[in-house]
């Protein structure tokens, strides 16, 4: 099952209102999975040059002294802000390896996302429940990604939540699976020096493009490479910094519609998820087609 949203404002004077629309588009994808959440949020602040989203199951946790710790090891500004299990941690110098900090010091806790513009939040329960936990309505920003998951493989885990974020600003949602993601990991990890978090395959596929990306490709060229090197069957919703995509494997085999106007597009799982979107009456909507890449916004 699982549920895939993903809401691209073309249209700058809407980005105050991504939350409110993005929100509702989660909710109706309640029903393909509710037993946790996840959303991708871009939004670009200015002063921020590098932030981190980290989560911690320990209610206790000082996220405050871990940014002391970190303006001590770096050297530069840091600023944390906590979100219910999470915190972001932004600063506004662009050289400041915040992910890198985190995987050396404090490999106990989980990085969620990394980049300039990215944050990233997911928990188990219902999409409701978690949306209205970190207050996503009430966001900023260009562009979402969302997922609602039905674990049929693995435990009900916040970990195993999507989306995934392997490099600066791409993340990755999926729905579907991947048959050769063990191998395919282990030669990330020995040839690319990607790391993982999980077992699940969405993060490989996430590493898989973030690899690409760092070899000069474009999202385009990166996701014609993911039709012939990643088997099994799947529908992606890929966001950058600046860009959003979709892709199908050749077979298509999981829903997906898509929906464009002047000021937006959608992608989802079900239409439904896109009926509540401002001028959705006047939009074009269709079907992606199998092993096409969709792409707006620079990617």
């Amino acid at each position: 099952m699982c549920g895939i949203v993903g809401l691209y404002l073309k249209n700058p004077a809407l980005h105050d209102r991504l939350g409110e629309f993005f929100a509702p588009m989660l909710i109706e994808m309640t029903e393909r999975g509710p037993d946790s959440a996840g959303i991708a949020i871009y939004r670009e602040e200015p002063e921020v040059a590098a932030k981190v989203c980290a989560y911690s199951a320990d209610t206790r946790i000082d996220w405050s002294a871990i940014a002391r710790a970190m303006v001590d090891d770096l050297g530069i500004e840091v600023a944390v802000e906590r979100n219910a299990s999470h915190a972001v941690f932004r600063s506004p110098s662009p050289d400041a390896d915040l992910r890198g900090w985190f995987e050396r010091e404090r490999p106990d806790l989980r990085i969620m996302s990394s980049g300039a513009a990215l944050e990233i939040y997911k928990e188990v329960g219902l999409p409701a429940t978690v949306l209205e936990r970190f207050g996503i309505a009430g966001m900023q920003g260009s562009h979402a990604i969302g997922h609602t998951r039905m674990a049929t493989e693995s435990a009900v885990t916040t970990e195993g939540a999507h989306p995934f974020n392997t490099g600066d600003d791409l993340c990755l949602v999926h729905n579907g699976s991947l048959s050769n993601h063990n191998r395919l990991r282990d030669w990330l990890r020995r040839h690319a020096g990607l790391t993982f978090q999980t077992e699940n395959d969405t993060e490989v596929a996430a590493a898989y493009l973030t690899w690409r990306l760092r070899e000069g490709d474009s999202m385009e060229t990166a996701l014609e490479g993911a039709l012939r090197d990643l088997d099994g069957f799947y529908t992606f919703a890929i966001g950058t910094r600046s860009g959003f995509s979709v892709l199908r494997d050749p077979i298509a085999c999981k829903h997906a519609i898509m929906a464009e106007t002047e000021d937006w597009v959608g992608m989802a799982t079900e239409y439904r998820a896109l009926a509540r979107l401002p001028g959705v009456e006047n939009a074009r909507i269709w079907e992606p087609k199998p092993a096409t890449v969709y792409t707006w916004g620079s990617t």
